[in-house]
């Protein structure tokens, strides 16, 4: 009876797992069209793109200094990415093939540029993500699923509603205990997010024993890795049954091997990690009370657009701390002075943020500070020409594609040919394309 339960009690898993991996693969933004391994490096640059184009403004993001300088490196032989493969302390298996290949020279040549980017935030992100990793006695190699996963993007969402820096869908979030609320989605949230992806990693670990297989059924669910097991005659190695995985998981493996081997190998390609504005060194706070992050930043006197990077977790910059405390991350440095003033900033303002209007649409109050003109800018309108989509003309003008919807009243990414469009391009871009400020009639 014991057995029978333990049975049932893992069948239930596989399917439940199933079904919210299944919508995993429906998140996967790729050209149809395109070989399996260019599709995912497009993918990965889509992931990579958010870090340029979707924040705030230009100097207030989690990334500085970005530069389009592109150093191809010489045509290195196969023996050499083999004898690099083979020096990496690895306890997951990392093979050498022309799939592999193609994934490495894309990140270290095609991509290299946005490589560096997510090479910068690996400073902040992975020492928090290894002490996880730790705590639950799982390899240290998984530190790079988030890379593949969100190009370490805490708020990287897709078009299926995978969400966070592990893409979780919201079933799989609640699954593993994540708070998925109006005011919070700890899919969000690094620390949280990080425990339950762990939780689901073991938990995929007992069905195979084998971490390749793990990896992949992390983006496309056990019943798929299960099928192609079936397919192929039981074999279970990961490139046995390599083609009879859905075509989004093919790369993702491979995908996983490039992200290690640019991870450790960056310098001799002549990459540089860039710079991040994030405080190399942070501390937490329990919140009691309701308390606005705006609240916080105009005491203290600091980016409001920091804090949300540092708490990305809370929606509409409201911490809903009622009857329940709740975690404020900030800089050490200010860590001192919050605790000097908590008095003075819970009271600042309260009944401006906190009024009924606000908290009953939210979205619309965020969006006046969150996605507001930044200071500087120049007005411009854009007449949308034929092939144009949001993501172009906003990489172009270095403004985000949130901040382009903002701006003109639109509902989704829809725009047509002759439409006209009001950007305000920051002034460094603006100066570089010889866009001038228009006068007012």
């Amino acid at each position: 009876m014991k057995m029978m339960r333990y049975f049932l009690t893992g069948i239930y898993f596989i399917l439940i797992v199933n079904s919210v991996a299944h919508g995993q693969v429906e998140k996967q933004l790729l050209d149809p069209d395109s070989t399996n391994e260019q599709r995912h490096i497009d993918q990965m640059d889509s992931l990579l793109y958010q870090w340029y184009i979707q924040q705030p403004n230009e100097d207030n993001n989690l990334v500085s200094g970005i530069e389009d300088d592109t150093i191809e490196g010489p045509e290195l032989p196969d023996s050499f990415y083999i004898k690099r493969l083979q020096s990496i302390n690895s306890l997951i298996d990392l093979p050498y093939n022309s799939i592999i290949r193609n994934f490495i020279k894309a990140y270290t040549e095609k991509k290299r540029d946005r490589v560096e980017v997510m090479l910068g935030l690996t400073d902040y992100y992975f020492p928090m993500i290894e002490e996880i990793l730790d705590m639950y006695q799982l390899p240290q190699e998984l530190r790079f699923l988030p890379v593949i996963e969100s190009a370490l993007n805490p708020r990287a969402v897709s078009r299926a509603g995978a969400t966070g820096l592990w893409q979780f869908m919201y079933g799989t979030g609640r699954m593993y205990s994540l708070t998925i609320n109006s005011y919070i989605d700890e899919r969000r949230d690094p620390l949280a997010a990080t425990h339950a992806a762990c939780r689901f990693l073991k938990d995929l670990y007992a069905i195979y024993g084998d971490w390749t297989l793990v990896i992949a059924a992390y983006n496309c669910g056990p019943a798929n890795v299960n099928k192609a097991i079936r397919r192929s005659g039981g074999k279970r190695n990961y490139w046995d049954i390599y083609y009879y995985l859905p075509r989004e998981t093919r790369g993702y493996v491979p995908a996983f091997i490039a992200a290690s081997y640019t991870y450790y190998f960056y310098k001799e390609h002549n990459m540089q990690p860039k710079p991040i504005t994030l405080p190399p060194a942070t501390d937490t706070i329990m919140v009691n009370d309701m308390l606005h992050l705006q609240q916080i930043a105009e005491v203290l006197d600091y980016p409001v657009e920091l804090l949300r990077d540092l708490n990305p977790q809370y929606k509409i910059d409201i911490i809903p701390a009622k009857g329940k405390s709740y975690v404020l991350r900030l800089p050490n440095e200010m860590v001192g002075a919050f605790l000097d003033r908590e008095k003075e900033i819970y009271a600042y303002k309260d009944s401006i943020f906190f009024n009924q209007k606000i908290l009953a649409n939210p979205s619309s109050y965020t969006a006046s500070y969150q996605y507001n003109v930044p200071p500087g800018s120049i007005r411009f309108v854009y007449k949308v020409k034929q092939g144009d989509v949001l993501g172009i003309i906003a990489e172009r003008y270095n403004v985000t594609v949130r901040q382009l919807k903002e701006w003109n009243n639109l509902r989704g990414n829809l725009i047509r040919v002759g439409q006209r469009l009001v950007i305000y391009v920051p002034e460094r871009t603006a100066s570089r394309l010889g866009i001038v400020q228009e006068k007012k009639s």
